[in-house]
């Protein structure tokens, strides 16, 4: 029984490493948001109200639109959650004709437009927007 709780001791402390290790990859997986064609997301973000307000107090969602909206999700569905707002702007403030992509305002205007260089780039958009 002695023999028992020796070897229990000595081989506790990597149990409990291997535990919170694993605990926090599953974490830093589950946070990460969807993969995004750089170049196309990059000009749509300029124009969609949305974006990450950092504060002391942490992490926020706020609308550029609305001064009233504020959300704070937890870090684990931040990314996911600013997704989820930028699929539902995108499906109404995107439309694709060919392979140009039109960013329009609130009022159906287009705002401009956007060429789309290559096939990956329009699965992006259809994809992640649903456009």
């Amino acid at each position: 029984m002695k023999n028992f709780l020796t070897n229990m001791r000595k081989y506790l402390i990597w149990a409990l490493a291997i535990g919170f290790l694993a605990i926090g990859l599953t974490a830093l997986i589950r946070s990460q948001p969807e993969t995004k064609n750089a170049r196309v997301y990059r000009e749509i973000i300029k124009y969609s109200p949305y974006y990450i307000d950092k504060r002391v107090g942490g992490l926020n969602i706020k609308s550029r639109e609305d001064e009233e909206f504020k959300e704070k999700p937890d870090n684990i569905q931040l990314f996911h959650r600013l997704d989820e707002l930028e699929k539902s702007w995108g499906k109404t403030h995107l439309k694709l004709k060919n392979s140009q992509l039109l960013i329009l305002d609130n009022n159906g205007s287009t705002l401009t437009t956007f060429p789309l260089e290559n096939q990956d780039e329009i699965d992006f958009v259809h994809r992640f927007y649903g456009v």
